[in-house]
């Protein structure tokens, strides 16, 4: 990016720095300012050139930075934290994921469980209110599993994804129920519905904040344990799909 503005001549640097810091991403983006002088009119005001140049990424250490694993390898796609395919972890991309099929599976997970938080009509638009419910169960799983946040939500999001599911298969009055396989991308869609509404469910009229209910909930799914909401609807859904083969 190139502008031409005018300041005064003793403010002039020829070249500073400055550092900011992703804390869902770990990362440390370093910004590169460069001021040209172009020109001196009355030794008052310099007409400059000012280049900003972005550099990744050095780790500051707030949570150590590991490589994320998907232990399914079906979802490796389907999840969005590959690093090269997906450098940051931000709640909002401002990203067109509706615009073409399956584009959705680019957007950050952190980002769709973001914005599968905001739903029940209250909480529409409410982007700001979702992501410091994000932020506050983040930091709260850090300090009571001492793991990466990020990890810990793909590990809930692989375990509470169903495999199998029963439709409705026929016309007029019959009509049966026939278990299929579910694909990766739905198995993505219905994890991240349900671990958002059992940490809806269990805030209301509860004591314990959202946040406080949504880490209960990722920690408990990550872990496969039959307390989480999501782990118990996706064993009843397979059960369901198995009476039905």
């Amino acid at each position: 990016m190139a502008a031409a503005i005018g300041i005064a001549p003793d403010s002039v640097q020829p070249h500073f720095e400055v550092k900011l810091f992703n804390r869902w991403s770990f990362d440390e983006v370093q910004v590169s300012i460069s001021i040209t002088c172009l020109y001196i009119y009355k030794c008052m005001y310099v007409y400059v050139d000012v280049v900003l140049c972005f550099s990744p990424v050095i780790d500051m250490g707030l949570w150590n930075k590991i490589l994320f694993t998907v232990s399914d390898i079906s979802l490796a796609d389907y999840i969005g934290v590959v690093p090269a395919k997906h450098a940051t972890y931000v709640p909002h991309t401002a990203g067109r994921y509706s615009v073409k099929r399956f584009r959705k599976s680019q957007c950050p997970i952190v980002e769709r469980l973001t914005n599968s938080l905001m739903m029940h009509g209250r909480n529409n638009g409410k982007k700001l209110m979702a992501v410091r419910i994000i932020k506050h169960a983040m930091e709260i799983i850090h300090l009571l599993t001492d793991l990466n946040p990020i990890q810990v939500i793909v590990d809930a999001v692989v375990n509470s994804g169903p495999r199998e599911d029963a439709t409705r298969i026929g016309s007029a009055g019959v009509v049966r129920r026939q278990a299929v396989d579910i694909s990766p991308l739905r198995r993505v869609n219905q994890a991240i519905y349900l671990l958002t509404t059992g940490a809806r469910e269990a805030a209301f009229r509860n004591i314990k904040t959202i946040a406080e209910c949504l880490a209960d909930e990722l920690i408990n799914a990550a872990k496969g344990s039959s307390n989480s909401y999501a782990i118990k609807k996706k064993d009843e859904i397979e059960r369901v799909a198995k009476a039905n083969r």
